[in-house]
């Protein structure tokens, strides 16, 4: 479509605010009907829509296409997660740190499966029919290993209204508005910063996502373990304490190697994060899971919605250096507030 940066900035936050948009829906679905039903309905208007957006002729077009896009996405994450709670009350354990990392690593393929069709010049059209049909056939297989919820009468059923957490979730909600951001910066500054401010080749600034991204892969895969032997707060703690003092030592140091590994200390500290709070809010024994995981979920995507941009101003008044300051000072934060995830899953 021939899009300036800005305008491409532009029509991917359509895809943050679909997803503001269907919390509150989900939240309200997944405690009136349940959370596999609404896994199937989002689920499916993600999947139906990704051809559209292979087809947008102009800027407008595509915002549109990838609202929907990020309605069925945003919907179909909060009531996965919910669905994921259902599923570790069913086993007794905590499993959503290893449901997590599938997403993580679903998102690897991803990543690997269109750069392959775009190197081989395969239409963007082609490649999303194909990823759709794909996709609604393993919706199709998935449907039927989906559990029922099992609700508790003692929680209050009231109407969710703007996905917003009730205060008693606020120390959730500000725990994944710390994880997302954290991740976001890396995700989105970390090449920049190894490029301009320590001058590295695009080769090694490309390295530091990757290190971030498979930090955060095998923190995410070995985290239920984990969780079971030390519990999700002192989990949660050590995860914060280890981001914050890596990337920390790595900006003193403010070398390319030492950077990476800082980068990977942030992937590995904060990968717990996201999947305990979830489980935290899903358990929490006053307010209903979908409501508490919409509104958790609300201030999460928040953050991946304003953090960008909030560190683009930040690194402008100030530098990249002090922006990356800023991600030690939110992982600090987040062990300060790990108690939180105190109604997080954990048995055997």
């Amino acid at each position: 479509l021939d899009l300036s940066p800005g305008q491409v900035g532009f029509a991917l936050m359509a895809l943050a605010a679909g997803a503001l948009v269907a919390f509150p829906i989900t939240g309200r679905l997944v405690d009136t009907r349940s959370s596999a039903f609404t896994v199937v309905s989002f689920g499916s208007v993600m999947i139906l829509s990704l051809p559209f957006v292979g087809v947008a002729p102009q800027l407008l077009t595509l915002f549109v296409t990838l609202f929907v896009l990020g309605f069925g996405n945003g919907g179909m994450d909060v009531s996965m997660n919910a669905q994921g709670v259902q599923v570790e009350r069913f086993v007794s354990r905590s499993i959503i740190s290893s449901l997590h990392g599938c997403f993580s690593l679903g998102a690897f393929m991803g990543a690997a499966i269109g750069a392959g069709v775009a190197q081989l010049g395969t239409p963007p059209l082609v490649h999303f029919l194909g990823v759709s049909v794909f996709g609604l056939a393993a919706l199709s297989w998935i449907r039927r290993w989906l559990i029922p919820d099992t609700k508790d009468p003692q929680k209050s059923d009231a109407a969710a209204g703007l996905a917003v957490p009730p205060r008693s979730l606020w120390l959730l909600g500000a725990l994944a508005l710390c994880a997302s951001v954290g991740e976001g910066a890396i995700a989105d500054w970390g090449g920049l910063y190894l490029r301009d401010v320590l001058e590295a080749s695009s080769g090694v600034a490309a390295l530091g996502f990757a290190a971030f991204s498979v930090a955060m892969l095998i923190g995410r895969f070995s985290g239920d373990a984990l969780v079971r032997r030390f519990g999700a707060p002192r989990l949660v703690r050590a995860g914060g304490t280890v981001a914050a003092l890596g990337l920390g030592v790595a900006l003193l140091v403010n070398q390319p190697g030492i950077m990476l590994l800082g980068f990977a200390a942030v992937g590995l500290g904060l990968s717990i994060v996201y999947p305990l709070v979830f489980s935290a809010a899903g358990n929490h024994p006053t307010v209903p899971a979908g409501r508490a995981v919409a509104g958790v979920a609300t201030m999460g995507y928040g953050g991946f919605l304003a953090g960008p941009p909030i560190l683009g101003w930040l690194a402008e008044l100030t530098s990249l250096r002090a922006m990356m300051a800023f991600i030690v000072f939110l992982a600090a934060v987040t062990a300060m507030l790990a108690n939180a995830t105190r109604s997080a899953r954990i048995e055997r």
